[in-house]
This record gives C-alpha cells, sequence and structure tokens, in this order.
C-alpha cells in the first residue's frame, strides 16, 4: 500500500494517475474534497473528521482560500468516524483479541508503514503484520487502494500467492497479518547471482501459473518484482504485496502509472492505455535478472527517462544462455504488448518448458536444494515486546528498532 523506496536506491516504486493534456496530474492536490463527495460527507463531518489529524500539526488543503494550521490533543478523536471510512475491509477487533501477539523485529520500513514480525502465542506460529498509519492513507488518498488490496487478497486462493491471514483497524492504524517468510526472491538473488536455469525454469512456471490466475480473475498485479516474491520453507515463490493490484476486466484499459521503474512496461511508463499485458513485460524483466545477474536496462531517475531507456535500449540476450531461454525472453519483451506472450498454452508448448508439467502439486514436489542451502536467517533486532494495543506507540518502536539494526 503506498509508494516504497526499494533497496540500494536501485528502483523507486511510484504512483501517478493518469495523463490528461499532456501533463501528469499529481497525486492528491485535489483529492481531499474528491474524496470526501465520494463518501457523501457533509462538511460538518469533514470538519470532525480532521480532529484525529489535527495533532500532527499538518498543512492541509482547507475549506477556505488560505492554508490552515491546526492542532488538537491526542484526547480528542473521535473514533466512530474515522473508523467508518476503513470498513468493512478493516474491522475494529476488541483489544483483548489480540493480547496474545508478540512483536519480535523489525522486517522493512518504507514510505507506507512498516512491517512488523510477530509471534502468536496462541497459535505458535510467527507472522508478518504490516502496519499503516490511517493518516497517510488519506494524505496520498490511497483509500480505496488500500480496501482494494484487502478485497482481491480475499478473492485469491492459489498454493504460489501469499494469502492474508487477517486485517484490522485501530485508531490510528490498518494492520494486514499474513505468514511470516524468512527470505525473499531478492535477497536470493543477492546473494547467489544468476541462478542456475532449472530453477529459473521452476520460478518461471510457478509464477506463470499465478498471473493466469489472477487475470483470469480480471485482476492485474503491477508490481512483478523479486522483493514481491517470498520463499516458503520448501523454497518455493509465495507472489505478495497487492497493494497497486486492480480489478480490471478483459477489454478494459488503465492508465495509473505505477509499479517499480526497472520493472515498468514501456505502456506503463508511457501513461497508457495498458492491460494485463503488463505484468508479462515485468515477468520478463525478472527471468530476464534471475539468468544473467543484472538488469537488462539500468535505473534511470524517473519514468521518463526510463521510458527513453527501454523504448532505445535493444535488451541485449547474453551469448551464455540457452537459445531456448533466449526466446522466452525476447517475447515476454516485446515493445508491443499485442505481440507478447500471455496465454498459458503458449507457455505450454513453449520449447523453454518442454518436460515441465504446469501442475502446482507435481511443481511443489519438485527440490529447491539450492535455495534452501542459500537462505539466511536473519536474527531478530529485539527482545521480544508484547503487542500491548492496537495503538502502541510504533513511532518510537520504529525509532527503538532501527537504532538496534545499527
Amino acid at each position: 500500500m503506498g509508494a516504497v523506496s526499494c533497496r540500494q536506491g536501485q528502483q523507486t516504486r511510484v504512483a501517478v494517475p493518469r495523463k490528461q493534456s499532456g501533463n501528469i496530474q499529481a497525486l492528491w492536490p485535489r483529492g481531499w474534497k474528491s474524496l470526501w463527495s465520494g463518501l457523501g460527507i457533509i462538511r460538518s463531518d469533514l470538519e470532525e473528521l480532521w480532529e484525529p489529524l489535527r495533532h500532527q500539526c499538518l498543512y492541509v488543503e482547507p475549506l477556505h482560500p488560505a492554508p490552515l494550521l491546526v492542532e488538537k490533543p491526542l484526547s480528542e478523536w473521535p473514533v466512530p468516524q474515522f473508523i467508518n471510512l476503513f470498513l468493512p475491509e478493516f474491522p475494529m477487533r476488541p483489544v483483548r483479541g489480540h493480547q496474545q501477539l508478540k512483536i519480535l523485529g523489525l522486517v522493512a520500513k518504507g514510505s507506507f508503514g512498516i512491517v512488523l514480525k510477530v509471534l502468536d502465542s496462541a497459535q505458535k506460529a510467527v507472522f508478518a503484520v504490516k502496519v499503516v498509519p490511517k493518516i497517510k492513507v488519506l494524505q496520498r488518498n490511497t483509500l480505496r487502494q488500500c480496501k482494494e488490496e484487502v478485497s482481491i487478497q480475499r478473492q485469491i486462493n492459489h498454493p504460489f500467492v501469499h494469502s492474508l491471514g487477517d486485517s484490522w483497524q485501530g485508531k490510528r492504524h490498518l494492520f494486514l497479518m499474513c505468514r511470516y517468510c524468512s527470505t525473499d526472491l531478492y535477497s536470493l538473488w543477492s546473494a547467489v547471482g544468476c541462478l542456475p536455469e532449472a530453477s529459473v525454469r521452476l520460478f518461471a512456471a510457478e509464477l506463470i501459473l499465478v498471473l493466469c490466475y489472477l487475470h483470469d480473475l480480471g485482476i492485474v498485479h503491477r508490481d512483478v518484482k523479486m522483493e514481491n516474491i517470498l520463499l516458503d520453507e520448501r523454497g518455493h515463490l509465495k507472489l505478495t504485496d497487492f497493494g497497486l493490484s486492480r480489478h480490471l476486466s478483459q477489454g478494459a484499459r488503465a492508465y495509473t502509472i505505477c509499479g517499480t521503474l526497472q520493472y515498468m512496461a514501456p505502456e506503463v511508463l508511457s501513461g497508457g492505455p495498458y492491460n494485463h499485458a503488463a505484468d508479462w513485460w515485468s515477468l520478463g524483466i525478472l527471468l530476464f535478472s534471475l539468468a544473467t545477474g543484472k538488469f537488462p536496462v539500468a535505473a534511470e531517475r524517473d519514468h521518463v527517462a526510463m521510458l527513453a531507456s527501454v523504448t532505445h535500449s535493444d535488451s541485449e540476450i547474453p551469448a551464455s544462455l540457452n537459445q531456448e531461454l533466449s526466446l522466452l525472453l525476447h517475447e515476454l519483451l516485446c515493445q508491443n504488448p499485442l505481440h507478447r506472450l500471455r496465454h498459458l498454452h503458449h507457455f505450454q508448448v513453449h520449447p523453454f518448458f518442454r518436460g515441465v508439467s504446469f501442475d502446482p502439486e507435481l511443481l511443489q514436489k519438485q527440490p529447491v536444494n539450492f535455495v534452501m542451502e542459500s537462505q539466511i536467517t536473519q536474527p531478530s533486532a529485539l527482545e521480544s515486546m508484547p503487542f500491548q494495543d492496537f495503538d502502541c506507540d510504533l513511532e518510537s518502536f520504529m525509532v527503538h528498532s532501527i537504532s538496534s539494526l545499527l
């Protein structure tokens, strides 16, 4: 949910609305008024809803011509109104329902919020909990996107998708909980460099099944990348992070420039129109990187520069790759989305997948020993902390966690 700056400054995840009259519309210059009018909230409701934001001392788009700087003590939160906006995707849960949760450490921090490693004492299982401040959701006008992320994940049931375990809200934060995985594909790739061809073939087959499944449901992921692919305890893939996904029926088109720059299809970088075929370009970038140890095009500072690089750079496939894999990469990284590989039967008969059964159960039985040997378990940065309530002082926790990692 939201924009994330990726590891090592190599990639930037962006979300820019559609192009209008040659200009890119800003994310939320007029977002507040349109958001409230879309929800049918009258002015008195709006003024009430602003109360929880006042203690943040934020400049906001005003109801009057001049900017307004307001401040209010933390104790005056209008709980009902600030909860209703996020229902039903984020139900309110009683505090005692999560007293068995204990924070073990910090998994990741981004502009959207943080991801915590949490132990559920009752289930004796470890989970990852994404924590997103409500204020940031409203500031960035991503309420609909937030709720659609939960809606999409509740619709999905696939062995190669990291399923959502639970979602709820507190007064100040939204919470999404799922099973914890100790590593992701990016960490593996960073540690070992290019992967063996057999592993590239296996991972490709698993991701093809996932993307075909999502597209058949009318869902486009829009952020397929190594960081969003977790590895389970057996070394198989779990696609995660549906924060930029959306429902897109067959034949429909999208225009929002979103995703991670180095993985974006040219039609996305140009502001559309685009459709589900954009995910197959991202898969091509991912497989190229896994097989060669590098990206086909270097990262640029913004989507305009990236589009120029992608458009004018003919990605050279290294001669060291076999002919079948080279053919697959050329067919995925096709500038024209109409000519890009996209249907399951095209992959099933492709020479690179000769002898591969596109059956999830059979794929999961294939050994990935080198993945298991390469996985590095990171030690917990913190001693166990009780997850005291929905609105524990997460800002202080973040500061303490990060300082512990330094």
